[in-house]
């Protein structure tokens, strides 16, 4: 599963729309998902914007490790970002965003009101990959479904402008990846997180990733969830088999259904029924990051 790769045509298109509309924004804010702050992290994006003041939110931390929260929210701002842990489901997270973004453009806004205007706009862009909760973010800010939600990527085509209050806009961005993941574990974390389009992955062997990052990061979630005992002895396979006859899960034939299973334990490790877990932390260093 190390070798996933997925980058449909559209994305070449919102990436070349994002670089002609960068000049019209005075802020990037960067939506990455808090369980894999370093998968998440699209590398086109800091080509783009590196003359541009960026925030980073690391969305769904309500899903993610608490103390590797705190490691990530420290590692990206060593490197000089603005960070915010954000629930975007929940609200929760938004305002320190706003907050910042006015805090990083304060001497503008005091030039510009210096020369009588009243009003000084602050217009920014948010980015991300696919399904990183940018829709879901721009409605709570909104207060109003002006975004399309679902929870699968490539929902947003297009750009589209949202007045959030008279001194705050934001440009909303399609979710896009890019063209060859160069981590070893990048693809299958963007898979495990749903960034990726399920049609295109074999669900089994996917599943059998999460067990082995779940088995040693969070044994204990897999077990109570599951009702299941297991050792690091065990395959993940077998744990898969053991989790599907213990749910029930057959087929007609009357084996252990194994795809149904799969397709159940990536949903439910994705709504975090397994616990909060982070698949990757930084170094101590704070210059590189291992993937776990």
């Amino acid at each position: 599963m190390n070798n996933i790769q997925w980058y449909p045509g559209h994305m070449t298109s919102a990436i070349r729309m994002m670089e002609e509309n960068l000049a019209l924004v005075d802020i990037l804010i960067e939506l990455l998902d808090a369980r894999i702050p370093f998968s998440s992290k699209n590398p086109h994006i800091d080509q783009l914007a590196k003359n541009k003041k960026r925030i980073a939110v690391l969305n769904k931390a309500d899903l993610a490790n608490e103390g590797l929260n705190a490691a990530w929210k420290r590692h990206y701002e060593q490197l000089g970002y603005s960070v915010v842990l954000a629930n975007s489901a929940a609200g929760q997270g938004l305002q320190d965003v706003a907050k910042i973004a006015r805090q990083l453009m304060e001497e503008k806004i005091a030039r510009q009101k210096a020369r009588g205007r009243l009003v000084v706009p602050i217009r920014a862009m948010i980015c991300g990959i696919p399904n990183v909760g940018k829709s879901t973010m721009i409605n709570r800010y909104a207060k109003r479904a002006v975004a399309r939600v679902a929870d699968r990527p490539g929902v947003t085509k297009g750009k589209q402008w949202i007045k959030i209050s008279a001194d705050f806009e934001l440009l909303d961005t399609p979710g896009v990846l890019w063209p060859k993941f160069e981590g070893e574990n990048v693809g299958t974390n963007l898979a495990l997180v749903g960034s990726i389009n399920d049609n295109i992955l074999d669900i089994q062997d996917l599943a059998c990733q999460l067990i082995s990052a779940t088995r040693v990061l969070a044994p204990d979630g897999l077990k109570a969830r599951y009702n299941i005992d297991f050792d690091e002895k065990d395959e993940p396979l077998d744990i898969l088999t053991t989790i599907g006859r213990a749910r029930g899960f057959k087929t007609k034939e009357g084996e252990t259904d194994l795809r149904r299973c799969a397709i159940i334990l990536i949903d439910e490790y994705r709504a975090g029924k397994l616990g909060r877990i982070t698949l990757e932390k930084p170094r101590n260093n704070n210059e590189e990051e291992i993937l776990l």
